[in-house]
């Protein structure tokens, strides 16, 4: 049996910096700020607002902001900003925000608060760990590595110095490059992976992709065969590597199909292997708050890959409170130090973004790999969607114009500026003179798991 968690411990310390009363202790009655995201923060600002709770939003993306349970909303440029915490710092006490418990939408939002956990942790109440526990869930070398270094799969890897590397690097096509983080916009982190299938395509791409993010931001991983229903996921909230909710889902579908940007259908499934993968990825880092870690099934050898992991709210979070696992009120209560009861179980639900699932659905359709028949059988479960709710109607209506208006004011611009300095690059590839032989390429995979120090795992066996 998996012992049972510990009584939770509040996130951030509740005395302040001078050894008084904290500022979470001065508040009677705390709310939640929700710090940027999309769909992820709509499902939280749900789950807290039904329940009473006051709820503040502080984004640059509206989609969470038109939900009825949003009663405050503030803008800025985001947490990459050379003044982000001086101006959230402010907006604190100009706002009476003090004691609030904080939820991180996005990656750039967990950067943000891990990397300020003291300043922060000294005003509100924390739900994301510090940068030391975080980081090997953030950057993708990084937890390739410590998912090799505590016996769990990942896919090949490589990381060439530059791209003199690329010529002679003993490697297997198809390949993907992908963002090593993903807390800025441009052509290579919006596409989330590029597909590469021969050396001169790689070394092309890979020039690209160094231009947008550079050379240490990129990873070359190998391609491993299938789409969307390939991918599973553990979902969980832990405390000190315990889990205290958790569930395992399958993504049916995704968009665009090859690459998912998002995923468009999920459903809950029983899948033992994966729950206990994940729980041992946690439980390694002693992880408290909440997380998902994905994987991928690979044919070729029978084995659940780590291909992603975060430190926040997903997309499909929604899923959770349909099959009984409200994900944002159980890591509200542990940020609160409430005692939390031990996992119940999940009923059978599944989760969509409707606009497009009908083109992930419908390429599945025109593939031969999904009937008719199948599609229709897939709703009759309990179901719920990415921005509509009975309840709360407005985000779903306002959802599709939010994206297009989001798509050519914003997201249009990066590529087209990135299109230009891909141009740029190709001239610069084409002109420049061969340098292969000035480095020594290194023939094995550099995700060295002797760099990542980790503890002995308990038994978690069920």
């Amino acid at each position: 049996m998996r012992p049972q968690a510990a009584p939770p411990r509040p996130l951030s310390p509740v005395n302040d910096v001078n050894g008084g009363e904290g500022a979470h202790e001065q508040a009677a009655a705390p709310g939640a700020l929700i710090l940027g995201g999309a769909h992820g923060s709509l499902v939280i600002a749900r789950s807290l607002g039904r329940r009473g709770i006051d709820v503040a939003l502080l984004t640059d993306h509206r989609v969470a902001g038109f939900s009825r349970h949003v009663r405050r909303e503030f803008f800025w440029n985001g947490p990459g900003q050379a003044d982000a915490l001086a101006y959230l710092l402010a907006l604190a006490e100009r706002e009476r925000l003090a004691g609030a418990v904080i939820f991180a939408g996005g990656d750039a939002e967990v950067r943000f608060i891990a990397q300020n956990h003291d300043r922060l942790a000294a005003l509100f109440r924390l739900t994301t760990p510090t940068w030391d526990i975080v980081q090997p869930m953030f950057d993708k070398r990084l937890t390739y590595a410590h998912a090799e270094a505590i016996g769990l799969a990942a896919p090949l890897g490589y990381a060439p110095r530059d791209r003199r590397d690329l010529d002679d690097m003993p490697c297997r096509f198809p390949l993907v490059l992908k963002p090593t983080e993903r807390t800025t916009e441009n052509a290579f982190t919006l596409a989330k992976a590029w597909r590469v299938d021969d050396r001169a395509s790689l070394v092309a791409r890979y020039d690209e992709a160094a231009t947008l993010v550079g050379a240490d931001g990129v990873v070359l991983q190998e391609l491993v065969p299938g789409g969307g229903e390939a991918q599973f996921s553990y979902a969980a909230v832990c405390d000190r590597g315990i889990p205290v909710a958790e569930l395992t889902a399958r993504r049916l579908r995704q968009y665009p199909v090859e690459f998912g940007y998002t995923s468009t259908f999920v459903e809950t499934v029983a899948c033992p292997e994966v729950t206990q993968a994940g729980r041992r990825f946690l439980a390694s880092l002693d992880y408290t708050g909440i997380a998902e870690v994905e994987f991928k099934y690979d044919t070729r050898d029978g084995r659940y890959k780590v291909l992603d992991v975060n430190a926040r709210i997903w997309t499909w979070a929604a899923l959770g409170a349909a099959a009984n696992v409200d994900f944002p009120h159980v890591l509200w209560r542990l940020a609160l130090g409430e005692k939390i009861e031990p996992p119940g179980v999940t009923r059978d639900a599944a989760w969509m973004h409707g606009a497009r699932d009908l083109i992930a659905a419908g390429h599945a359709m025109l593939t031969g790999r999904l009937t008719p028949a199948a599609y229709a059988r897939a709703l009759r479960r309990p179901l719920v969607f990415a921005a509509f709710a009975a309840d709360d109607p407005v985000p779903g209506l306002v959802e599709l114009p939010l994206a297009l208006w989001r798509a050519l004011t914003h997201r249009l611009p990066i590529i087209r500026r990135d299109l230009g300095r891909r141009f740029m690059v190709v001239n610069e590839s084409v002109t420049a003179p061969p340098d292969a032989g000035a480095l020594t390429p290194r023939p094995d995979s550099p995700y060295s798991p002797s760099r990542l120090p980790h503890k002995r795992l308990p038994d978690l066996a069920d």
